[in-house]
Order: C-alpha cells, then structure tokens, then sequence
C-alpha cells in the first residue's frame, strides 16, 4: 500500500485561522508543525506564533514601572504626518532635533539645556564620553551600581573611554575623598542608589558639598522626578516619594549635569535625558556619539507631550501618576465589584529601579493558588499576576479600570 501523502502546506494555510498574521508567518507555524508531529499541531503553533508578537496585556502585578511589560503605559496616537523635527519654521532653514523639546524639558526641570537620548545608559556614556574622554572620572565606591539587564556602571564608563577612579568605601564616602583625587580626574560623578539601600553605619557627600570642587559635577539620577515639591499635583508629593531625590533640586545644588530615564516617574517613554549646564549639554550634543543614540521623531513628540503636561500641571494626563495616586479606598470598592475571588489588601512597588523597599497600600483578588499561567493565556489581552503567600493576587492598581470588565470574564471562567 503506497505511504499516505503529508497534507498539503498551501491547504493547512488556507484552513486554519490565521489570527491575523501575515501569510509568510502562518506559513512557518504549518511548517514548524508538521515538522514536529502533524496536522493536528497547526492551530497550536499558529497561536503559539501570534502570541510571540508584542502585544497589549494587563498588567495585575502591582508593578507600576514594570521593566518587563514596557515600564511607563504611555498612550501615543498620530496622524500620519510630517514634523519640524530639524526644521525651523520661522527661518526656514535646516534646525537642530534637540533644541525643541529639549528647551521645553529644560523648562520643566528648571535646566539651562536639555538633550534627549535613547535611554538612561546612553545618558551615562554619553555625558562621560563629552567630559572626560581618555580621563578620570571619580566616582564613590558605594555608587559603583548594577542594575537589571547587566548595566554596570564601570562597564560603560570603560566604553564611554572615561577611567574609573574609585574614592572613599562601600558605606561611607565624604567630599575629602573626592577633593583628594582631582589632581587625578576631570569629573566628579554622583550615582543615585536607586535601585538598593545601604542603611547603617553610612555616610553621602552630599550634592551641595561636590559642586564646590574644582571640576564638572555630573549627577545620574535615574528614577527622573522632576521636582521634589511635586506641583503637578494638588496636594503636593505623596508620603512614599518623600526623600526620593529630584532634578531641579538638584541642579539648584549645583550639579553641572542631571541625568535621568524618560520612562521612569517621569512617566513618559523610554528615553534619557540630560539636562543642566547649557555648554555641557552642547559638549554632549556636539560629540559624534550623539548621532548614534538620538531618538526619532516618535519618542521626541511623545516626550514632549509628557513634559507639557508637567508645565501644565496636568499629571491627570500621565498614566503612572493616575495609577500611583488613586486611593486604596477606590481600589477596594473595584474590587468588590468583580464580583469573583477573595478581595485583599495587598501593596503595590514603583519597580523599575526606583524606590527600593517602599511599598503603596493597593487592593486587589487573591485567587487560591498558582493560575498565573491560565491568566496568561487569556485574550484578547493576556493577564500578568503575582504569587503571594501560595496564591495568585491581581493587583488593582496596575490595571486599567477600562479593563476591569476582562478580569470579570477571567475570574468568572475560573470560578
């Protein structure tokens, strides 16, 4: 009897659901499946490839700047358009990207100047690589970070061609220690521990206390809070920020360069910023690593809607202060009305490298035991959970109330 012939790809593909994908895609997903068994795995392997794409998912987690799900959400929505995005409208003629959004950002922190770049860490290189090329840069021992992703300071420093000159001890570093290397360096830089604590026997030089030093005093912020007096919001700073250091009192200090991430509680898209000193921040314009870590016109405009939004005292705008700020209160009350699973107090984190160890009083459901994984299949939007105590919680604050309605049909389905 002859072998039975292998179904045909063109058949499968025209068959099955393609969940919108392209053809090439489903194409791949029929072939991959045949390879790995039969006909009978298609339809797996074409969800399977669908849900490798990004997509909008929600996040239950209770992580507000959640690395993982895209930090800051940030609605962006364009008319397909052109911009002025290196074009001055009044002269006609060819102008530089940074100069706009990067006065309104200026404007918004209290800076001379501003240049926005790809991210925090290109920040970091490139503001080293402008000032202190081929020369030392002191930097306290207690400041010498990694953080998530493999970001070690000296590993950037080293490509930014900047030599490392380590001062003081892991717990305790004073402005002597600084003043004692600058026969040595041509920039001091500050590093804010944004991501840890080290608490104890400890000792800061404070930003006051550098800028008196012969030499550029360059201040990695990271976490980007624009203003420790918060006046974007009626009642000012809320208690879990209290103590989280800021850019314009920072460079009210004297710091010569703020660095900091766009994306973080600035709440707007992946982008570092630095801001402060006018010559600095052309020295950073001018050198030829710019070119390479520039952002598109996408992420300026989107910036740039952001940094309005400060000026305009309008944080209502931002998602992440709308999350952050709304009371446990509210979020017990959206949590009664699920309707489904036990409702909790539980506590929110800012996360992304910001706030270590403070946590945000949150509401939200605990369900018994480990469904991370069912809520992950869920759509159209998959559902992101936490484990706590041999149960799965969902956060409240995290989720949109606009998607309240999904996690209705989620927990009535596991019911």
């Amino acid at each position: 009897m002859a072998a039975e012939r292998p179904p045909s790809v063109d058949r499968l593909v025209r068959e099955v659901d393609g969940l919108g994908l392209p053809q090439p895609l489903v194409v791949d997903a029929v072939r991959a499946a045949l390879a790995g068994g039969g006909p009978e795995l298609v339809e797996g392997h074409v969800e399977a490839a669908a849900r490798r794409l990004m997509l909008p998912v929600i996040n239950a987690t209770g992580v507000l700047l959640h690395t993982n799900l895209g930090r800051a959400p940030l609605a962006v929505g364009r008319d397909a358009s052109y911009t002025n995005l290196e074009f001055d409208l009044a002269t006609g003629k060819r102008s530089s990207r940074h100069e706009t959004v990067g006065a309104v950002l200026a404007r918004a922190c209290g800076a001379e100047a501003a240049l926005v770049v790809n991210n925090g860490a290109a920040g970091v290189m490139l503001a080293l690589a402008a000032l202190a090329q081929d020369q030392g840069v002191a930097v306290s021992r207690g400041e010498l970070i990694e953080v998530g992703g493999g970001f070690r300071l000296p590993d950037v420093m080293a490509l930014s061609g900047a030599r490392l000159v380590e001062v003081g001890t892991t717990n305790r570093t004073r402005a002597a220690d600084y003043e004692s290397v600058l026969d040595e360096v041509a920039v001091v830089f500050k590093v804010h521990r944004s991501n840890y604590r080290i608490t104890g026997f400890t000792e800061d030089a404070p930003v006051k206390a550098l800028a008196d030093l012969a030499r550029p005093l360059v201040v990695d912020l990271g976490s980007g809070l624009l203003d420790a007096s918060c006046p974007w919001l009626a009642d000012g700073p809320p208690e879990w920020l209290r103590g989280e250091p800021a850019v314009r009192q920072t460079l009210t200090a004297g710091a010569d360069l703020v660095l900091f991430s766009g994306d973080k509680l600035l709440g707007g898209p992946q982008a570092g910023v630095i801001a402060g000193k006018a010559q600095f921040v052309e020295a950073c314009a001018r050198h030829p690593l710019y070119r390479a870590m520039r952002p598109g016109a996408l992420v300026l405009a989107t910036l740039q809607d952001v940094a309005l939004a400060y000026l305009g005292r309008d944080a209502a705008s931002l998602p992440f202060w709308r999350m952050a700020l709304t009371s446990q209160s509210d979020l017990l009350r959206r949590a009664h009305g699920l309707g489904h699973g036990t409702v909790v107090d539980c506590a929110s984190i800012t996360g992304g490298g910001t706030l270590p160890g403070v946590e945000i009083p949150s509401a939200g459901i605990a369900l018994q035991g480990d469904v991370t994984a069912e809520l992950r299949s869920r759509s159209p939007k998959p559902i992101i959970a936490r484990i706590e105590n041999d149960a799965t919680v969902l956060d409240l604050r995290t989720v949109d109330p606009d998607d309240d309605c999904l996690l209705v049909d989620a927990l009535a389905a596991m019911s």
